[in-house]
Parts: C-alpha cells; sequence; structure tokens
C-alpha cells in the first residue's frame, strides 16, 4: 500500500508515538478501570470568595517565558505540538462523510466544537488545503454533507484505528468493524455504536495560508449546521434535553497520542452581579477597598 507522502506530511513531521516500543509501554501499565463510575466532588475551594484569586499560590514559584509562534528559528510543527497540548481536553468530533464519488469516510478530529445553538452551529479544521486536502475534507467541501459522532469509551479503539493514514479509496468503516446507521436528512451513514450523533450540512469554509508563505494554505475551517440529531434513549432524560454523563462515558483528546477519560467532576452556581453586588466582599472591591 502506497501513501503519498505530500498527504501525510504533517504526520510524518509530528512523529506522536514517545515510546520506542508501544506495546511493552502499555502492557506494564495498570489494567483499565471498567467499573469506574462517575462521581461528583467538592469544588477545589468550597469556601472561596470574590477578590480571593487562585486557590493555591504555587503559581507564584514560576515564571512565564514568551513564545513567537512566528519566531525565524520555530518550526509550525513546535506550535501543532505547542497548542494540541495546551487546549486541553478538546472534544472529539468523529466525521462521517461520502466522497462525490460514492466512497465513504470515517475519521476523528480534535479541532472541533459546538460555537452556537440557535442554529445549532459546529466548527470542523482540517490540516491542508484544498490541493492538499485530508479525505474527509475534500468530501465536506465536495458534498457538503456530513455526520458528526461523539466518541465513548465502548468503541474508543474503532475509532482511533480510523484515524490511519489510508488511501482514499479504503473504507474506513470495515477497518474499524463499526456500525453504520442510515441518516435521515443527509447522504452520509451515523455511527450505530456512538450515544450522540449529528446530521450536519455546510455552511461556509475557510483557507488559512502560512504566514511565511502566503502560497501555502495550511488549514481548512467548515463551519457546519446541525440539521437533525440521534440520541440513545437510556442516555438523554425525559424531557430530551440533557444527556447523562455517567452513561455518556465521552472520551476527549489530549497532547501527543493521549485521550482523556470524563470520571469526576464538581458543580459551582454562575454568580448573579444584581446578587452578589450587594455582599459585602463585592461591595468593597466594587468601591476599591
Amino acid at each position: 500500500m502506497t501513501v503519498q507522502p505530500e498527504r501525510f506530511g504533517l504526520e510524518s513531521q509530528v512523529k506522536r508515538n514517545p515510546h520506542p516500543d508501544f506495546n511493552k509501554v502499555e502492557n506494564e501499565r495498570a489494567p483499565f478501570e471498567k467499573e469506574t463510575k462517575w462521581k461528583f466532588t467538592r469544588i477545589p475551594d468550597k469556601d472561596w470568595t470574590p477578590g480571593s484569586g487562585a486557590n493555591d499560590d504555587s503559581w507564584k514559584d514560576h515564571k512565564k517565558i514568551q513564545i513567537d509562534p512566528f519566531a525565524e528559528d520555530r518550526n509550525p510543527v513546535d506550535n501543532y505540538k505547542t497548542l494540541i497540548s495546551a487546549i486541553v481536553p478538546r472534544p472529539i468530533g468523529f466525521v462521517s462523510t461520502i466522497g462525490a464519488d460514492g466512497t465513504r469516510n470515517l475519521a476523528p478530529f480534535s479541532y472541533f466544537t459546538v460555537v452556537n445553538h440557535d442554529p445549532p452551529i459546529f466548527t470542523i479544521g482540517f490540516s491542508g488545503g484544498r490541493g492538499n486536502a485530508k479525505d474527509t475534507c475534500r468530501n465536506v467541501l465536495d458534498t457538503k454533507e456530513l455526520t458528526i459522532n461523539i466518541i465513548s469509551e465502548w468503541f474508543v479503539e474503532a475509532a482511533n484505528f480510523c484515524s490511519t493514514n489510508a488511501p482514499l479509496n479504503v473504507d474506513e468503516w470495515k477497518l474499524s468493524g463499526l456500525t453504520p446507521l442510515e441518516s435521515t436528512k443527509v447522504k452520509p451513514q451515523h455511527v450505530a455504536e456512538s450515544a450522540f450523533s449529528i446530521e450536519a450540512k455546510l455552511l461556509h469554509s475557510h483557507e488559512w495560508t502560512s504566514k511565511r508563505d502566503e502560497n501555502k494554505v495550511t488549514g481548512t475551517l467548515c463551519i457546519v449546521e446541525g440539521v437533525n440529531f440521534h440520541v440513545r434513549d437510556d442516555v438523554i432524560n425525559d424531557q430530551l434535553n440533557i444527556l447523562d454523563i455517567d452513561k455518556l462515558k465521552p472520551v476527549s483528546r489530549l497532547g501527543g497520542i493521549t485521550y482523556g477519560r470524563t470520571v469526576s467532576g464538581y458543580e459551582k452556581l454562575r454568580p448573579d452581579f444584581d446578587k452578589e453586588s450587594e455582599t459585602d466582599e463585592v461591595k468593597k472591591i466594587l468601591n476599591g477597598n
């Protein structure tokens, strides 16, 4: 199987695997704790008061250094590694598309998030431009349709395998063993194993060019609208508006080849300024004391 080197140039430069023998390292680690349940804890400082700042002063023991992302001696790959290890955790958009020739594609992307709810708007970032586009990006630009599937713990291995640098004519659905379900408002199928899937259509796209070479397209942003949702019946409440995170078991992307689990959290009310401005602590701050 021959892979065009230009299509996956970034991957060859990134060198994600930090381990000489990954299987050896994996086998030496503790087993996956499958029975771990979601739990609530207290927030780090339940007695925090307005104006108190950080709940831990250890940050004062360190200084910040500056990094110019456009410095002459800084490789764009360095920026990539910095950003994916700093902007964490990131949700993963597991995207299903169909090419203009009918070829199916399925791949995960962590340059993904929701940016609006009325209408439901999502963004997906792809490395490379139209002339050097990833298969999923090319399909979205050509057909303007896709589905976005949320990855959960029970199929993370299969989803990860879809990140392989396979040629355009290889069907990742078959490689992963995942189950396609027909969609209602778009042609691409959605993933049966996913507890939440979105049928979506392309609204806008924008290409990004390198600051070093304005003729080199380095990425494509796609803004898409969700036109239909599919959710597993036991994961959503009776009002059909809130998903149970303990049942969803979402997987997030961290730096390098690392994935993250979501197994605990804490709650904190959003402050109402009208009420807070009547407290002694906030009055002192507002009065400059």
